[in-house]
């Protein structure tokens, strides 16, 4: 037997209930895992809440690292004892889960178990962002919403390696000190001021190339008035809630401006996409390229106190639930 965090009906962090599970044989093409560490990310929230609908119950969960203890039939190209990481896999908060293989890739000396976990999802996503809804150049101007949570303090790494200059946004003074260290070259305290003048002051008018939104209904208009004619905003999460409907004629009188809503699934497709995005986030964290910040550890069991962390804004970084 091993446990899990499963949801029997949506609603809050109250409806995650630490349970004892059985875990079958691995099925053809599947892995057993046990796991190392679960990555907390929003869209655990989306689907608890049922934002995303999912047929209840599930265990929750998506992104995790751990060790093979099994292998399904039909799996080849891993073996017992491996160290694996995946960004979905459903039902990763639990101690030992059964994977499908194509979702998994090796976990490479130099990266940790943590740092696997923390960054599947979230590092992946960073790179895309950077790295595939847009090509980013040097001297090009970007505006990170959230700068201090998981994607931010990563996707804020990657541009200005890439030669942007990067704006950042966050809610308080020692999120502030995070997006600084992390490379940015302004951050804005949208708790204080409108950040879309700000934004405008700082580059002197000239406004940004792209904006990075994981906040949604708060701050769509305001990222939609820092963009330059023919800018993007990529809108790739929406903590704050989800964009109501609005007029596509109003990006003609913005500057024939793009409105992307991405998604690590579609940018991770293809298998040779998923090694290709994974290998390089690792290799950037064993090359000492990316800083990865763990900012909280919470035990499998207290997944529901994890999820009140980060809905209450409490987090900075990635937020992991370990094994006990």
């Amino acid at each position: 037997m091993s446990h899990a965090v499963v949801v029997h009906e949506i609603g809050g962090p109250e409806v995650l209930r630490f349970e004892e599970r059985a875990v079958p044989d691995p099925a053809p093409g599947q892995v057993r895992i046990a796991l190392r560490a679960a990555g907390l990310n929003f869209i655990d929230v989306y689907f608890r809440t049922g934002l995303y609908p999912r047929p209840l119950p599930f265990v929750s969960g998506l992104e995790g690292a751990g060790v093979v203890e099994a292998l399904g039939a039909d799996v080849t190209g891993l073996r017992e004892g491996d160290r694996v990481a995946w960004a979905a896999a459903p039902g990763s908060y639990a101690e030992r889960l059964n994977a499908s293989a194509a979702a998994l890739v090796r976990v490479p000396d130099g990266v940790s178990d943590e740092q696997a976990a923390a960054v599947m999802l979230q590092g992946m996503t960073a790179h895309y962002l950077a790295h595939g809804c847009r090509t980013t150049r040097p001297g090009e101007t970007a505006l990170v919403h959230a700068g201090a949570g998981g994607v931010g303090l990563l996707l804020i790494q990657l541009l200005k390696q890439a030669g942007a200059t990067v704006i950042a946004t966050c809610g308080a003074a020692e999120k502030v000190a995070l997006a600084r260290g992390a490379g940015a070259d302004h951050v804005i305290r949208y708790d204080e001021v409108d950040f879309a003048p700000e934004v405008q002051a700082f580059t002197e008018g000239r406004r940004c190339d792209v904006v990075y939104d994981a906040v949604g209904q708060s701050t769509f208009e305001g990222s939609l008035q820092c963009l330059r004619p023919r800018g993007l905003l990529a809108l790739y999460g929406q903590s704050s809630g989800p964009v109501p409907p609005f007029d596509l004629n109003r990006l003609n009188g913005g500057g024939s401006l793009f409105v992307t809503r991405p998604s690590l699934a579609h940018y991770t497709a293809t298998r040779e996409e998923l090694e290709m995005r994974a290998a390089a986030v690792f290799g950037a964290i064993a090359e000492g390229q990316l800083d990865v910040r763990i900012g909280a550890r919470f035990p499998l069991e207290k997944a529901a106190d994890a999820h009140r962390a980060l809905e209450g804004r409490q987090t900075t970084g990635k937020v992991l639930l370990l094994p006990t």
